[in-house]
């Protein structure tokens, strides 16, 4: 399954980069949202390098999930895909 890395996860004075906003494709409540819970997320750089992330919680009413990477994520990543597996 792929999703859309939509934003970071943060407040106003505060960004975690290593926290993701995604959008999966075909998921449109939180009740979906949350079967995907526990899911391994892998993001492909350019470079080919392989970044690992699973994913948290529901994220609001409309089907987005909050992914916590192993580390941080760069700024172009977003609006890129990433693969949701087991």
């Amino acid at each position: 399954m792929k999703a859309t890395i939509v934003n970071y996860r943060g407040s106003v004075h505060s960004q975690k980069t290593s926290h993701m906003i995604l959008l999966p494709e075909g998921v449109k409540t939180r009740k979906d949202a949350d079967k995907l819970k526990g899911k391994e997320v892998i993001f492909t750089t350019e470079s080919k390098k392989l970044i690992k992330g699973k994913i948290a919680a529901a994220h609001g009413s409309k089907g987005a999930v909050r992914a916590i990477f192993e580390r941080g994520l760069p700024g172009q990543s977003l609006g890129g895909k990433v693969d949701i597996g087991n």
